[in-house]
Order: structure tokens, then C-alpha cells, then sequence
């Protein structure tokens, strides 16, 4: 009984949040299927985290004392492979599906992809460590997940629809890879006084700006001022 509700815990924000942006996208939704699909991408990520990090350990080494090795640590090696890893699947896979016909579904499917990562990861700390670890992440992990995929859909929704500016996609990576850095470098030097609240301070720029990323997009939406018997094209699956 305890596995399971344990298991419940560690999987509700991941869903929670999921849920959140498709409902978020009040124009033109996205494919039950397609998001489902977009989800197990973002599972399979976890797979390819693994792959390049476990080759990355055959040759780096890092002090966990040196607050500039755990920059390295914190920036390159966790949060440029794991959103790379992610990246890949959003940008080589579900951009190119018909379906991504407005800028919110970069949003939408960053963090279907995020989410899938995010739970994953989630089951498997929440099992290890026990319910303490899984209520922590809950309310700080998890979202951080979800911020770090808003700003990096925000940029790719911005790639795909204003004049094919594919130098956006690589905002997106940047960005995501920044706040993840940043987030996870005040974790891993925490003993450096107070630099943990380092970590929750760059969790509340995350979600706030997430907040005004979504916004935005809503209202860049193409869909938006359709009424409910206004033509709609269906698009035909692409992925």
C-alpha cells in the first residue's frame, strides 16, 4: 500500500502539470494521442541522459568542493545533456508535425516532453529516497522541469512561426539550459551559506516568467478569434 501511494505522489505533478497546459491552450488543442506519444518521448530521454552522461563520466571527473567544477557539473554536464536530451525529440520529431500549427504548441509539447523526463526521474528518487523526497520534489523539481520547458517552447514556437527564424531553437536550448544550470549549481554547492535560496529564487523567475511566456503565445495564437463555428483546417499527422 505504502508503494503505491508513494508511486501516486511521485507521479501527480508530472500529470498535474500536464493537464495545466493543455488546458492552457485555449485555441486549438493538441491530439490526445500525439501528447500521450510526446510524454513516452520524454521518457525515452531519460534513456539518452543516461547514454551521454555515462559516456561523459569515462572522461570527466568532477571535485565536488570546487565551486567552479561544480559550474561545469551543474551547466554542462546535468543540465545541457538532460535538456539536449529532451530538445532533440521536441525539435527533431513533434515540430515537425502538422499538429504544431501555433506558437503556444511549443509550449505544449516541451513540456509533454519535460513531463515524461520530469516523472520518470521523479519515480525514481521518490523510491529511493521515500515520501520526503517525493513530497520536496512535488513543489520544487517538477516545476522547475516545467519552467525550464515553457521558456524553451516559447523560443521554438517563436522558430517556427515568425519568418522561420531557426535561430530561435537555439534560445531555446540556451535558455532552458540556463535556469536548469542555475537552479541545480546552488543545489550542488549548498554548502555555501544561504546559496541554496539561490535555487528557489531562480525557480520563482522561472515560473514567473513562464507565466508571461504562455501569455504571450496565447495571445499570438492565429486560432484566437475564431468563434466556436468558424472553419477550422484539420491538419493531418505528420509524426
Amino acid at each position: 500500500m505504502y508503494a503505491l501511494i508513494l508511486l501516486a505522489i511521485a507521479l501527480a505533478p508530472g500529470v498535474a502539470i500536464g493537464v495545466y497546459i493543455y488546458l492552457k491552450d485555449h485555441h486549438e488543442r493538441e491530439p490526445i494521442g500525439l501528447l500521450l506519444r510526446a510524454f513516452l518521448f520524454g521518457v525515452l530521454s531519460v534513456i539518452v541522459t543516461l547514454i551521454i552522461s555515462g559516456i561523459i563520466s569515462q572522461f570527466v571527473t568532477i571535485d565536488e568542493s570546487s565551486l567552479s567544477e561544480q559550474a561545469v557539473h551543474a551547466f554542462i554536464i546535468v543540465a545541457l545533456v538532460e535538456e539536449f536530451s529532451k530538445f532533440i525529440f521536441v525539435r527533431g520529431i513533434l515540430y515537425r508535425s502538422n499538429h504544431f500549427n501555433e506558437p503556444f504548441d511549443g509550449i505544449v509539447y516541451s513540456v509533454m516532453v519535460s513531463m515524461g523526463f520530469a516523472t520518470l526521474e521523479n519515480v525514481l528518487y521518490a523510491f529511493e529516497g521515500g515520501m520526503g523526497t517525493a513530497l520536496m520534489r512535488m513543489f520544487t523539481a517538477v516545476p522547475a522541469h516545467a519552467t525550464f520547458a515553457v521558456l524553451m517552447g516559447f523560443y521554438l514556437g517563436k522558430a517556427k512561426f515568425e519568418h522561420k527564424k531557426g535561430y530561435y531553437a537555439l534560445h531555446a536550448l540556451g535558455v532552458a539550459t540556463l535556469f536548469h544550470g542555475a537552479y541545480d549549481y546552488c543545489l550542488f554547492v549548498s554548502w555555501v551559506p544561504g546559496i541554496v535560496f539561490g535555487a528557489l529564487l531562480s525557480l520563482v523567475i522561472g515560473i514567473w516568467l513562464s507565466k508571461k511566456a504562455i501569455r504571450i503565445h496565447q495571445l499570438a495564437s492565429p486560432f484566437k478569434n475564431q468563434t466556436p463555428d468558424s472553419p477550422q483546417t484539420i491538419p493531418t499527422e505528420n509524426t
